[in-house]
Formats: structure tokens, C-alpha cells, sequence
């Protein structure tokens, strides 16, 4: 598609700029779309930026034919609120019972098992495993993951268990295209295959397509008439002796010169706000602020200088002061007494409605699990393990790892809804990228190296800003180190 768009726009002699590209492709029918645009463009530019897209978009370009076949739906409603059933605050029931951790379980296979099944590549309805290996023929399951491990012939072997209580083996020959594919501990996955075996002993499938419950590859960014947008503070670690003060009161500075102008209306903060206190031995020794409710006093004065029109949502990370299991509540009110109006306090993980646009915030603790457990995935590229995430749907899915989870009812951190924008933070990075029409933000930090980093050899990247806008999807990184 992006090769029909571009062959349409040469063809005319002109030449999309990036941004305008993006904006084009994220129409229900882009080359349509681009033919529009192209033939109601004034002056015939050579050059088609983002400006004149959004100017065809609004109706702004003169004798724009047929503007309803490619107008964006209207989203904006100047506000952010948290989506009703994606925060844990004050819902939390679980006991740590036996019937707590099969609900929990329960609810994530039903809940993934149904986006898989609905799936164009799983091609139809799935069957109990225990009825599927007496099967003479191809079959479609669906299972959670028990175990994976290598065979000395370079095969994969995969439990897979039900809720049926079914159970067997999946094997991925060598050579199959799906070898290298990321299997984690706890995920549910789909396999086309057939089974193999005699009698009792039939226990195995062997994969011939294995099914992720992914986010559609027709998913896409749609424009709307937003002029609005939002940015991301993570990590900010109030109360270190290695919080970034100088770089922080430049970006305050920054916002109110700039934040009216370019209507950044809203910040989200996805966790690890303050230092806290005891998350690692000898932390004392690098405290500015030895009290967690001074860390949390001195934060709501740092916010106070944030400019009155500007939303902030605040989440907490596994240094706050909430319990360190996932999901994790909202902070609660004895550390928030001191904060304005415009702060609200969230879970962690959330989901945010954003002028119609749908957020997913997470601190992103369990980005620690993924690396240790999967060796193509580094800290150098925390995007690269969101983008796992969002292929199997979840961000935390192996249990009993070093991220703490909560057995409730329901599975806070099944990605359900497909977001427009999925922000982490937690491992100190800052970038973006574009993974089918999702903008996925790795949110920085505040914080100078620690002398922990420095032993690992870890470098952070800090004082960066990622601002989405909310109309076009446009991501800039503002740098303040």
C-alpha cells in the first residue's frame, strides 16, 4: 500500500514528506485518499507536508472534492478520564485463595482464546484439546503456555494446557516459520496442526501455523480534527540524590513558553514518581529525601508549576508507595493531599480516554521478566519487548517471575482494547515507534545514572520528553539533557 501511494504521488511529480505519509496510510482507503489530496492541493507543491494533508482533512484546501469520503471522525472533547473497568483502585478483591488464582487464569485464557478465534488466520472455531488429538485430520486449539524448550535437533517443544482441563504437546519442527517466534510461560496461543501418535499415547500436535493474539495488520492511526496533545513524563524519581533538577526546570520552562501554542493539554506520568523508600539495600545513601511523604509533598510542588490548562495523570511504579503487586491501586489519599485540582491519581496499568483517543499506561516492571526470559530482547530496546506485548496481548504474562502479580477476578493486564498509544516506562530509555497504527513510548526518566547502573554497565537515556499529537499521531522527542 505504502508503495501505491507513493507511485501515485510521483507519478504527479511530487513527494510526501514522512509525517504526511503516515497521515495517508491511516485512512480506511489510502490510494483513494491520495488522489483527493493530490488533485486539490493549491499550487501544485512539489513537496506534500503534514500540513497539507490536515489542510484537506479540515476542508481548508481550496475546492476540495468530496471531503466526507476521507473526513476523520470527530474525537475531540478536550478531556481525559480513566476508562471505566481498566483501574484496580478500590476493586481488588483477590485473598490469595486457590479460587482466586484459577478466576485469575480463567479469565485471561477467555479473554485472549476469544480474540484468537476471531481471527481471519485462525480460520474458524477451536476445539477442546482432549477432543482434538483423536482427530484424524487438521485441527485448531487454543492453550496456555506451560513450558517451552529446545530439542537437540533445533525443534520446539510447547505444553499447552485448556480450560478444559486438556493438555498436550505442540511440537515446531525446525523448519517451520514459526521457530523463532517469542513463546513466553503463561500466554495463550492458537495452533493449526495435526495430531501425531498411537492410541493413548497420543499427546502431541505438530504446528503447522501457531496463532498470536496480536493486534490486527489492518489496524491504523485514524486522523480526527484533535489539534490537541499529550506528553509523557516517566520516572521521575523525586527524592534521589541523582533526580535531575536542572534538566527538570528546564522542560517546566520549556511548557510554559511553548505548552499554549502547541495545546499540549495533557501529561501522564507512568510511575516510579518518587524514589520511595527501601526498594533497594542501602538506598538511604542516595536519598535527598529520606521521608516517602516529603518525596510526595516536594513532587506536588514540582507540579504546581505545570500550567493550569494541562491535565496530569499520575500512576504509580514499583518504587511508589502502593503494593508492589500487579495490578497496582491508585496512591492513596494520605500522599496526595498536597496535589491540585488538575492531578488525577490512576492504577497501574490503566487505560486513559484521551479526546476520544485510547491510552494504555503502563510503568512496565515486568519489561525485567521478558529480557531475562527471552534472549533476543535487551534493555537497549524496550520497544522491541512492547511490541511482544502487544503480539501476545499482555503485558505481564509469566507468573511467578520477579513482577509480583495479583490473583483478581480479572486480568488487569490483558491488552484487550486495541490502543491508540501504549506508553511504558521503568527501564530508563526514551524512543517510539510505530507498530500497526499503535504509537509505542518508551517514556525516559528524570533520574542521573545511579551508582546500580553504573556497576551494570547500563546507561539511561533522561530529560526526554515524548509529546503525541492527538489529531495527526505524530511523535517528537523533546530533549532537555
Amino acid at each position: 500500500m505504502r508503495e501505491r501511494v507513493l507511485s501515485a504521488a510521483a507519478r504527479r511529480g511530487m513527494f510526501l514528506s514522512p509525517e504526511a505519509l503516515e497521515i495517508v496510510l491511516s485512512n480506511s482507503d489510502p490510494p483513494a485518499f491520495i488522489n483527493n489530496v493530490l488533485s486539490n492541493l493549491a499550487n501544485n507543491p512539489m513537496f506534500v507536508t503534514e500540513e497539507d494533508v490536515m489542510g484537506c482533512l479540515s476542508g481548508d484546501a481550496p475546492a476540495f472534492v468530496s471531503p466526507k469520503t476521507i473526513a476523520p471522525r470527530n474525537k475531540t472533547r478536550s478531556d481525559m478520564t480513566v476508562i471505566k473497568g481498566t483501574d484496580v483502585t478500590g476493586e481488588s478483591t483477590c485473598e490469595g485463595k486457590i479460587t482466586d488464582f484459577a478466576a485469575y487464569f480463567q479469565d485471561r485464557y477467555a479473554r485472549l482464546r476469544k480474540i484468537i478465534v476471531n481471527k481471519r488466520a485462525f480460520g474458524g472455531g477451536d476445539m477442546p484439546i482432549e477432543n482434538a488429538l483423536r482427530m484424524d485430520r487438521e485441527i485448531r486449539i487454543v492453550g496456555m503456555v506451560g513450558d517451552v524448550r529446545d530439542t537437540k535437533n533445533g525443534h520446539r517443544i510447547m505444553s499447552l494446557e485448556d480450560d478444559k482441563g486438556g493438555h498436550c504437546k505442540a511440537l515446531i519442527l525446525n523448519d517451520s516459520p514459526h521457530i523463532r517466534d517469542v513463546i513466553v510461560n503463561d500466554s495463550v496461543v492458537g495452533v493449526i496442526g495435526t495430531p501425531s501418535g498411537q492410541g493413548s499415547k497420543r499427546d502431541m500436535i505438530i504446528v503447522k501455523e501457531l496463532i498470536k493474539p496480536d493486534v490486527p495488520e489492518t489496524n491504523r492511526w485514524e486522523p480526527s480534527d484533535s489539534t490537541a496533545s499529550i506528553a509523557f513524563l516517566s520516572d521521575v524519581h523525586v527524592g534521589s540524590t541523582t533526580f535531575l533538577e536542572k534538566e527538570w526546570k528546564r522542560m517546566m520552562d520549556w511548557l510554559k513558553r511553548n505548552s499554549v501554542e502547541r495545546e499540549i493539554n495533557y501529561l501522564v506520568l507512568p510511575g516510579d514518581v518518587v524514589d520511595g523508600i527501601g526498594i533497594f539495600p542501602g538506598q538511604e545513601e542516595e536519598l535527598s529525601i529520606p521521608d516517602i511523604y516529603g518525596q510526595y509533598a516536594r513532587l506536588a510542588e514540582y507540579l504546581k508549576d505545570v500550567p493550569d490548562h494541562i491535565l496530569i495523570a499520575v500512576q504509580p511504579g514499583n518504587h511508589d508507595a502502593v503494593r508492589p503487586a500487579e495490578p497496582q491501586p491508585a496512591l492513596g489519599k494520605v500522599f496526595t493531599e498536597a496535589f491540585d485540582s488538575n492531578v488525577i491519581m490512576t492504577a497501574n496499568p490503566v487505560y486513559l480516554d484521551v479526546e476520544g483517543r485510547k491510552v494504555l499506561s503502563y510503568h512496565g516492571r515486568s519489561i525485567d521478566d521478558w529480557i531475562a526470559g527471552v534472549q533476543q530482547l535487551t534493555y537497549e530496546d524496550p520497544l522491541a519487548v512492547m511490541r511482544e506485548m502487544v503480539s501476545g496481548r499482555h503485558m505481564a504474562p509469566s507468573y511467578g517471575q520477579r513482577t509480583a502479580l495479583a490473583p483478581e477476578k480479572k486480568d488487569y493486564l490483558v491488552i484487550e482494547e486495541v490502543p491508540d498509544i501504549f506508553v511504558t516506562g521503568h527501564v530508563h530509555g526514551a524512543g517510539q515507534m510505530v507498530h500497526r497504527g499503535i504509537r509505542m513510548i518508551n517514556a525516559s526518566t528524570w533520574q542521573d545514572q545511579t551508582d546500580y547502573q553504573k556497576r551494570h554497565n547500563f546507561n539511561p537515556s533522561p530529560a526526554i520528553m515524548p509529546v503525541v499529537h492527538l489529531g495527526t499521531g505524530r511523535v517528537t522527542m523533546e530533549n532537555f539533557a
